[in-house]
């Protein structure tokens, strides 16, 4: 039986961050990843915001597109427009991302085992067992990284609920798209999902969704979306793909025994956008400090140490992001269309362009708030019940 000081679960972009951080402070780690390569499938709509490059590392060859702003789109298409002078995100290659990221734990003394699936797990006693039980592990600490159906979540935690993404790889037949802008639809029959439009080239796009519907459902709202409209008459589907998303959930326990969870296997997830790299590469950091105490000091309790401190670090946004998303999912294709137009009279062009941010929502709704805007936009019981989340 091999023994480490920390066995990570999943070597996706969270799992290969947090093993390099604990691998750099001088500690046996290794990475368990039950496919044959890293990042393959695509299963993310590879948009970041601005700060990655504070989060993690970004090379600029993994960056394909930068972004300033967006349209976004109401279900009778009433458009709001905004805007940054300076990159507010980046389209990156996140197969060749999550594959930079899984070299670069290596790099740090990682022992990566691909096509290693982990069967069973013993939290107690920190025994690893993958590969239908012919393979025996032992670690000090057991980080599950697995994505959003976790074995080592599982140990602890119900099964988790999710909701279903879907995107294609679209190629335009000629140059249609502006670079600097994506584009965000909203409607009720998706909501609180949404449906975007992701531009790599002037000529090839990324075209996705989530919503709370099944992958036939997901597919028939694409195919509807790009074959309804003239702009798409000379496109052509090059790819297909579909993932999971976890729901953000506060009940989830994320540490026992010597195990923690990370990344969607803690739903460490945006619940207004689903997307997790830029909270799932902070709490990275916050596992890795927290792991290397419960080492030094020879003591797994230590571990608890991690939920307070995300408790800490993210409960207030995470709890103004659901508030928002509940009242999202609860407005008709009517309602979004009269929202969409208030938004427009109030100038919440220039507010959102000077205050959203794809990771922070918080900022603007307090600017929201603080301009009266929002109560012309939601219902007055629904505004209190954001505004109380500060007090």
């Amino acid at each position: 039986m091999k023994k480490y000081d920390v066995a990570v679960v999943g070597a996706g972009p969270v799992g290969s961050t947090v093993a390099r951080y604990i691998a750099d402070e001088g500690y046996d780690v290794v990475m368990f990843e039950r496919k044959r390569a890293v990042g393959i499938p695509l299963q993310c709509a590879g948009l970041l915001g601005k700060r990655i490059k504070d989060m993690n590392i970004l090379p600029q060859e993994y960056i394909l597109n930068e972004v300033y702003g967006a349209y976004l789109h109401s279900p009778s298409d009433n458009i709001l427009k905004v805007s940054r002078k300076e990159p507010e995100a980046y389209v990156i290659d996140r197969v060749g991302y999550d594959k930079f990221l899984s070299e670069q734990a290596v790099d740090s003394g990682v022992e990566l085992l691909l096509n290693h699936k982990v069967n069973s797990l013993n939290i107690k006693t920190g025994e690893v067992l993958v590969n239908n039980n012919n393979q025996s592990f032992k670690a000090e600490i057991i980080i599950g990284a697995d994505g959003h159906s976790s074995c080592v979540s599982e140990k602890f935690n119900p099964p988790s609920k999710s909701v279903m993404a879907a995107q294609y790889l679209v190629d335009m037949g000629r140059d249609v798209f502006d670079t600097e802008n994506v584009h965000l639809y909203a409607n009720a029959n998706i909501s609180p999902g949404f449906l975007w439009i992701i531009p790599i080239t002037k000529s090839l796009v990324r075209i996705g969704l989530f919503a709370n519907m099944d992958y036939n459902g997901l597919n028939k709202v694409l195919k509807e979306f790009i074959w309804s409209d003239d702009l798409y008459k000379h496109a052509k589907i090059i790819k297909k793909y579909h993932g999971f998303i976890p729901n953000y959930d506060t009940k989830k326990i994320l540490v026992n025994d010597r195990a923690i969870l990370l990344g969607d296997a803690a739903s460490q997830v945006k619940p207004t956008t689903g997307g997790g790299l830029m909270i799932g590469f902070e709490c990275a950091k916050i596992a890795s400090d927290t792991i290397s105490t419960a080492l030094q000091m020879e003591d797994h309790t230590i571990l608890k140490e991690y939920e307070t401190n995300l408790k800490k670090r993210f409960k207030g946004e995470l709890r103004i992001q659901s508030e928002v998303q509940k009242i999202f999912g609860s407005l008709t294709n009517k309602d979004l269309d009269e929202m969409f137009l208030k938004l427009k009279e109030g100038n919440a062009e220039e507010l959102i362009s000077k205050y959203g941010d794809m990771d922070t929502q918080s900022t603007l709704i307090k600017e929201m708030i603080k301009n009266r805007l929002l109560f012309t936009i939601v219902p007055t019981l629904l505004t209190r019940r954001i505004g109380s989340l500060w007090k």
